[in-house]
């Protein structure tokens, strides 16, 4: 079944929404935020705890989030996934102070190319079911190239069947960013989302250009209900107007109760 997944974006240490394109270390100010929160990360934790939320993701983008991450982990130890600058010397810290898997990209892709030696590394240490592997990934002509270093940096892997089933091997999930709609509220990636539904064997999380509750159910068809969806900037808790917050437990609650109907 399709379900909301909710995130924890990070970014200078604050909770932002951030259209994701624009990240880039050599040029900040090119940087575009949608939403800079007032409220801390524990305070989305926290919420995310009462609602039952599982799967949540915090994402550090960038340097100096690591104290506000471990803030959002001790608000829901065990509940929260994180991400951003995760290797194999650091997994297992990152595991020890309270996330219940780990997110990884960039580690696995030096100078841009794969290393599945990293991976497996990775995995021989912390097991595949603790390890969550991002192949979020730009679109290049007809094909989806995974995209490193904050998505600016295209790797030499293509997202298709073959990849998703190599990798499931040693991870227990797969988080996606459609990095060209990322933030934007502009409709997801109805392609890539089709292609995941056919490819994964794995739960997978997808995230990009979701704006508005319908979202979950187009999602769900896609996918024939083995994605699920993030939003971001289009949340109501986020500053959006596309999307409330409560619409997005009420459709979860439904499909925990109705799991088989659409």
């Amino acid at each position: 079944m399709t379900v909301f997944r909710p995130c924890i974006d990070l970014h200078s240490g604050h909770v932002k929404q951030i259209v994701g394109a624009s990240l880039s270390s050599s040029e900040p100010a090119a940087l575009k935020t949608n939403f800079v929160a007032s409220h801390p990360p524990a305070h989305y934790a926290s919420i995310y705890r009462e609602k039952a939320l599982t799967g949540a993701h915090v994402i550090k983008l960038g340097p100096g989030n690591d104290n506000a991450a471990r803030e959002a982990l001790a608000a829901w130890p065990g509940g929260l996934q994180v991400g951003g600058g995760i290797t194999v010397e650091n997994a297992r810290e990152w595991l020890d102070a309270g996330a219940s898997k780990v997110i990884v990209t960039s580690h696995l892709f030096p100078s841009g190319r794969f290393s599945l030696a990293r991976l497996q590394a990775l995995a021989a240490e912390i097991t595949p079911a603790r390890l969550v592997v991002d192949v979020s990934c730009k679109r290049v002509g007809d094909r989806w190239v995974v995209a490193m270093d904050k998505w600016q940096t295209l790797t030499d892997t293509e997202v298709t069947r073959e990849t998703l089933h190599m990798l499931s091997k040693y991870c227990s999930e797969f988080l996606v960013h459609a990095a060209d709609v990322e933030g934007l509220c502009q409709g997801i990636d109805e392609e890539l989302l089709t292609g995941l539904g056919e490819w994964c064997t794995i739960p997978c999380t997808y995230a990009g250009g979701g704006r508005e509750i319908d979202d979950l159910a187009l999602v769900k068809r896609l996918s024939n209900g083995k994605v699920d969806l993030t939003f971001g900037s289009a949340l109501d808790m986020f500053g959006g107007t596309g999307v409330r917050f409560d619409d997005c437990v009420a459709w979860n609650n439904a499909q925990k109760a109705t799991p088989d109907v659409a």
